[in-house]
């Protein structure tokens, strides 16, 4: 809007469509998705752009948002030696730089670091940036994407460069794989637990069944030794006399 004070201050706001799985922001009209998961299609957005002015003048357009179920696997990773906060503020200076490099329409998904904790953002100096391209509303394939990065490495350099007032290097990452869910990690934690535990009951078991033969065989010969001393009537000597007789006579004397 060329209008200067309020008649030129434009405020962004979705009119009608898929407000529920998308925003915008009503400052600078960047349409974010909110929740689409599982979904896949066309959206249609209608899209209203207002003066704040006395007179309030409004204009409307039709976005149309495609969402496609498969673009996880188009992801690219691309790795800056730069602050993440830094390339945040800078972000969409990166996605020009990167659109005109590679020649393709670029999406950048997801800006993050490897340090998870907020307060330390501004002290990492590793940037992680995932993007689509898109080429005639068609997702370009991951290794095409690779290969042109690869080329243009140094010309996507040169120009963060002026970006970012600094030195900068741009590396392609392999991207992370999907992280193990909450409830399969406590899974696999008990089921662990659950293993040592039964080998610790089994080895148990078997160290008292050994302990228990052990000694069930020293009292079965102090038991026979017993039998064969006089408690056997049937025991003899190796003459063939009966023992038994003669430990009993031997007892009442």
């Amino acid at each position: 809007d060329p209008d200067s004070g309020d008649n030129g201050l434009l405020l962004y706001s979705l009119v009608r469509g898929q407000t529920n799985e998308f925003d915008i922001n009503e400052k600078t009209g960047q349409i974010f998705t909110v929740s689409v998961a599982g979904k896949a299609g066309t959206f249609s957005l209608e899209v209203q752009a207002a003066d704040q002015g006395t007179r309030k003048l409004t204009a409307q357009t039709t976005v149309k948002v495609t969402v496609d179920s498969s673009s996880s696997s188009n992801i690219v990773l691309l790795v800056l030696n730069q602050k993440v906060n830094v390339v945040e503020r800078n972000i969409a200076e990166v996605q020009r730089v990167l659109e005109d490099k590679l020649g393709w329409n670029v999406y950048i998904v997801d800006v993050y670091s490897k340090e998870f904790e907020r307060n330390a953002r501004s002290s990492t100096d590793e940037t992680h940036l995932k993007i689509i391209a898109f080429e005639a509303n068609q997702e370009v394939p991951a290794e095409d994407v690779k290969r042109k990065l690869r080329e243009q490495k140094g010309n996507i350099e040169v120009d963060l460069e002026k970006v970012f007032s600094a030195s900068v290097s741009a590396a392609v990452g392999e991207a992370p794989g999907a992280a193990t869910p909450p409830g399969l990690v406590a899974a696999i934690v008990l089921g662990v637990l659950l293993a040592a535990t039964f080998v610790a009951f089994l080895a148990y078991v078997l160290l008292d069944l050994r302990r228990k033969r052990k000694y069930g065989k020293q009292d079965l010969v102090k038991e026979v030794e017993i039998m064969e001393g006089f408690d056997n009537p049937w025991a003899v000597d190796k003459n063939g006399s009966v023992k038994s007789l003669e430990k009993l006579q031997h007892m009442n004397n």
